[in-house]
């Protein structure tokens, strides 16, 4: 069953406005990308046929929306948010966003969002989802993703490589791969694109370094 039109376009909307009201396609962008990239997951099969995809694709929306709280909330070692509060908060937004929404639907999504973060979700839904959402920090496009989340806070290249070489040095994405995955293809989907990324940041310091003559 697909997800109603309307409702589709109600939340694509809003995705359309940032964390300060100016319209911005960035957010719709990353729901969208977010969504196909479940889509991919779940034609891998790792879960069975009967899943719900009207939730997983409002779910997908909702962690996208904007997080007007944010600066209330904690922050790791790295500057990232949970994926605990970031999960209760879209829970929030949605249902603030659609007060005249399908009830059934949107206690759907808040169960799926609130499980997700969870040692081990009976839900499939929420653990691939989960697997989705974690994925987005490996490769290239979690280098890319983390240079936003540091030029929106005032960093630049040198905090960027900083960031990365604690990473390393405190054995976080080691940690990433054994805890943030449920389904051992995604994890070995990470493992790979944690490469690239290590690639990508490579060819970054060679390029700063010819600069400087070094």
């Amino acid at each position: 069953m697909a997800l109603d039109a309307k409702l589709r376009h109600h939340i694509q909307q809003l995705l359309m406005r940032g964390d300060d009201g100016s319209p911005t396609p960035r957010l719709a962008d990353d729901a969208a990308r977010l969504w196909r990239r479940v889509q991919y997951l779940l034609s891998l099969n790792l879960v069975g046929p009967e899943v719900d995809g009207d939730a997983m694709e409002l779910a997908c929306y909702a962690l996208q929306l904007p997080l007007r709280q944010a600066g209330a909330l904690p922050v790791g070692k790295f500057g990232q948010i949970s994926l605990r509060d970031r999960a209760q908060q879209a829970a929030e937004l949605l249902i603030g966003s659609l007060p005249n929404g399908d009830e059934q639907l949107l206690d759907r999504v808040a169960q799926l969002l609130l499980a997700m973060p969870g040692r081990s979700p009976q839900q499939p839904e929420a653990r691939l989802l989960a697997d989705a959402v974690n994925l987005e920090d490996f490769g290239a496009l979690g280098v890319v993703g983390q240079a936003i989340l540091l030029a929106r806070h005032g960093g630049g290249l040198d905090q960027l490589l900083e960031g990365w070489d604690k990473r390393v040095q405190y054995g976080y994405w080691d940690v990433r791969l054994k805890d943030g995955f449920h389904f051992e293809p995604i994890r070995q989907m990470a493992r790979r694109r944690l490469k690239n990324a290590e690639q990508a940041i490579n060819l970054l310091r060679a390029e700063l370094a010819e600069e400087q003559g070094t």
